[in-house]
């Protein structure tokens, strides 16, 4: 129930909705019971000619229906017989079918506006919740992104929260008007006759007990359904994402196998719920059925031995009993709906409940630019549960320096620089900028200051210029153009067919890596930031595609404060400074005419190995 409490919260913008919503069930109830109640004198009308028995041989239930009731129900019936029984016979019969038609009307006409009413709630909730979902995604830091799969966080957000709403629906709309239904028939038929009624609940206690049993069944299995398609679209989201080493590979027949694997588990685990879900509602059906034919017999007999039912009153409460049959069944299904939602909401405020470990302190500060320096002070960090990554870091950058981190695979390097941007926060020790802890600075304030280019770049199905203005709505293309002549994209942009209005695709497919290339770093110079971080920015380019985009990086660094990842050293040997990484810890540090003239140094061995001297 905590979970259904933690959902009805994103209820409340829609209580007037909802409000609105429970009136028109009210009244589609009420006008439910008449629209049947009216039958009654409409068959005595056909069967005797004269509507006056319906309402003076209804005195069996009176000990059991209250007196107020009973009292406005003959009042009602008094008035009914002067206001439609004025006439003769054909004239009673013509009114009788008007109010008919018009009870129903109205009755429709306040189905539809709950219906209605319910769909924007419904479908207003799954917006909020799906926005609250991604915008916690966003909060999380890069460290949650490690440990789950893609498909999983997809399908939660896509498949679980529709869920959930089923289980809304069955609060508010089944658990809502069909009670009512079953109030309204049951009076009518309590009305008619209270011993026939009581014949009804026979079979309750044993529907219960079932319905009971295979909502548990229910819950148990909804959890794993929704698993199982979480596993199908990560096979899905993998296989899509990485179509270019499956073909490289020739493993379409080995993918379609794993994903007809995944699609087997998910079909059986559904069938297996379907099969237990679908046991409640013929169970009760047929449990209504016996108790009909035992009524009908019973009912029967009273007619026919003319003791205190008439034959329209008897089926006028055989219509009402009848009628109470779909919302019994429907409210049959509405605990395994509302298991499932709560199977369904689980997943969701799993995510929703994880608490982001990189956010603003209590008192942030705001950073507004990089005046002095960026130190590093005894800086440890190891990712959780796992190994040492970095120990002991203590280095210093100069605003407007260059620094070249090198090493090994391995050895710490993106780990280091994820650090300042405060992606992860070190395990001790201090990252400061200007003198204040990183963690102490408004995160925004602090990212907005830092641009980063990487050697996996990430572009959006979008424009060229909304790729290069990323987040930048208002940016005025004469901008947009300066950047990406700086960062040597202008050309190939032009002899695009739709230039800066085209469409790259996702990720970029449409364009080579190093066009890529030059559009990330002509969105890193917009951006114009103080910090520069390359990471491995030109290793996976060709040589005519690394010329262009070196030539754009000594653009883009000149003034700022950069720190560069290089495991080509022959972008690095103008560095300011090179820093050598080993095993997480520093071993080096100098220019690179120092660091290559120490012949045991780790710097000389990798400069050795590339050049082959």
């Amino acid at each position: 129930m905590n979970i259904y409490r933690r959902v009805l919260h994103y209820i409340r913008p829609y209580s007037g909705q909802l409000t609105l919503s429970v009136f028109c069930s009210i009244m589609f109830s009420i006008f439910s019971g008449i629209s049947i109640y009216l039958t009654i004198p409409l068959l005595e009308t056909l069967i005797s000619g004269s509507p006056g028995g319906a309402s003076t041989q209804v005195q069996p239930a009176a000990s059991l229906v209250p007196s107020w009731l009973t009292s406005l129900k003959d009042g009602v019936a008094s008035w009914f017989q002067h206001l439609v029984f004025a006439g003769d016979p054909l004239d009673s019969l013509r009114n009788v079918c008007i109010i008919v038609v018009v009870s129903f009307l109205i009755k429709n006409i306040f189905g539809y506006l709950q219906s209605n009413l319910m769909v924007s709630v419904e479908q207003g909730l799954i917006r909020d919740l799906r926005n609250a979902l991604y915008q916690h995604i966003h909060e999380l830091p890069l460290g949650y992104f490690s440990n789950e799969r893609t498909g999983n966080l997809i399908s939660r957000v896509m498949n679980d929260v529709p869920v959930i709403n089923t289980g809304i629906s069955a609060t508010f709309q089944t658990m809502i008007r069909e009670p009512l239904l079953i109030t309204v028939y049951l009076t009518i038929t309590l009305m008619i006759s209270w011993k026939l009624t009581v014949l009804v609940f026979v079979v309750f206690p044993l529907a219960l007990v079932i319905i009971a049993g295979v909502g548990r069944r229910v819950h148990k299995e909804s959890g794993l359904v929704q698993q199982r398609m979480a596993d199908l679209t990560s096979v899905l989201h993998e296989t899509i994402t990485g179509v270019k080493v499956v073909k490289a590979f020739g493993m379409e027949k080995f993918e379609n196998r794993k994903f007809a694997s995944e699609g087997q588990r998910a079909l059986d685990t559904i069938l297996r719920v379907t099969r237990i879900r679908n046991l409640a509602s013929p169970s009760t059906e047929f449990l209504s059925a016996v108790a009909g034919a035992v009524i009908i017999w019973y009912g029967g007999s009273q007619v026919l031995s003319h003791e205190g039912l008439s034959a329209s009153q008897f089926l006028g409460f055989l219509f009402a009993m009848f009628q109470l049959m779909p919302p019994i069944k429907e409210l049959s299904s509405v605990n395994n709906r509302m298991q499932e939602a709560t199977a369904a909401g689980k997943r969701v405020f799993e995510i929703l409940d994880t608490e982001p470990n990189i956010r603003d302190c209590a008192d942030p500060v705001k950073l507004c630019d990089l005046r002095s320096e960026i130190r590093f002070s005894d800086v440890s960090f190891r990712y959780r549960d796992g190994d040492i990554v970095l120990s002991d870091i203590n280095f210093t950058i100069k605003k407007g320096e260059v620094v070249a981190i090198v090493g090994p695979s391995g050895a710490g390097k993106s780990t280091l620089v994820d650090l300042v941007p405060r992606f992860y926060d070190p395990t001790s020790g201090a990252i400061m900028i200007d003198g204040i802890d990183v963690r102490n600075l408004e995160v925004r304030s602090l990212r907005e200051n830092i641009g980063i280019v990487t050697q996996e770049t990430i572009l959006f199905n979008d424009t060229v210029r909304n790729n290069i203005a990323y987040g930048l709505d208002d940016c005025a293309i004469e901008r947009v153009v300066a950047a990406a002549k700086a960062a040597n994209a202008h050309r190939f942009i032009e002899e695009m067919p739709g230039g800066y209005d085209s469409v790259i695709g996702e990720r970029g497919v449409k364009i080579s890596g190093g066009e890529r290339q030059r559009l990330a770093l002509a969105r890193a110079i917009l951006k114009n930031p103080p910090i520069l971080i390359l990471d491995e920015a030109t290793s996976a380019l060709d040589t005519e595609s690394e010329i262009l985009v070196q030539e754009a990086i000594e653009r883009l660094m000149a003034g700022r404060t950069s720190i560069v990842i290089a495991h080509r050293l022959s972008t690095v040997q103008h560095a300011d400074r090179i820093i050598v990484l080993e095993a997480g810890r520093i071993v080096e540090t100098g220019r690179h005419t120092d660091l290559v003239h120490r012949r045991q140094g780790l710097y000389k061995k990798l400069y050795d190995l590339q050049f082959r001297i």
